[in-house]
């Protein structure tokens, strides 16, 4: 078994801090975020999440015989990840807003950037380098989503049925990350790291850039 789960996380170190201090996430903790802006982040969180399965799906036909032990763990993550899309429609309508607009829109060109290059890296360069985006979607989700989400639910005075996209996945993701840290150390082929690290701080960039985009004012009076 190799550290490389190690080295992945210390590799990205400087671009995991740059996403973490974002205004919108760094007020989203706290809570300190308007109704308007929570919903603006779900209708993101839809428009990329929705291709979690495709990308997997792509990622699991491209995997070479000799690594049939990640097309097995593919294989997993698309069991766990089916239809979490929906979670999120649901969440939107429940906090008021329209989720059939969300569903028919367009996402903003940050989150259709972030797609674009994830399916760019798996279809033309290596298949495995997709686990450099799991890493910084499940990675941030454990850090953010639990504590987050308790905050925003206090603050706008919004009921649980608003957060099952949230809370579900600050719990699902410790478990998630657990599973990602043996598999990672299970890869040792030199090339495959390589484009692990790069994939991931690359999205780490496109992933802090997709909260950028989201209209955001602070809550006037903050706690």
């Amino acid at each position: 078994m190799s550290n490389f789960f190690q080295e992945l996380v210390d590799q990205t170190k400087e671009e995991r801090s740059s996403l973490y201090s974002v205004p919108q996430i760094q007020d989203g903790i706290k809570g300190n975020i308007t109704l308007e802006t929570y919903i603006a982040y779900l209708t993101e969180a839809y428009h990329h999440v929705k291709h979690t399965t495709p990308l997997l799906m792509a990622v699991g036909s491209r995997i070479p015989f000799d690594k049939e032990w990640a097309r097995n763990a593919i294989a997993e993550y698309i069991e766990e990840e089916l239809g979490h899309q929906e979670w999120i429609l649901n969440d939107i309508r429940n906090s008021g807003g329209d989720s059939g607009v969300v569903k028919n829109g367009k996402p903003k060109i940050a989150t259709e950037l972030m797609i674009s290059y994830a399916y760019d890296s798996v279809m033309r360069k290596n298949p495995l380098s997709f686990f450099g985006m799991v890493f910084v979607l499940e990675g941030t989700s454990t850090q953010l989503a639990t504590q987050g989400g308790q905050a925003i639910m206090s603050k706008l005075g919004l009921s649980k049925n608003c957060f099952s996209y949230l809370f579900s996945h600050g719990s699902l993701d410790i478990k998630h990350m657990e599973f990602f840290e043996k598999l990672m150390d299970k890869i040792t082929d030199k090339k495959d790291q390589e484009d692990i690290i790069h994939m991931a701080k690359i999205m780490f960039r496109l992933f802090a850039n997709v909260f950028r985009s989201i209209p955001h004012d602070k809550m006037t009076n903050p706690e």
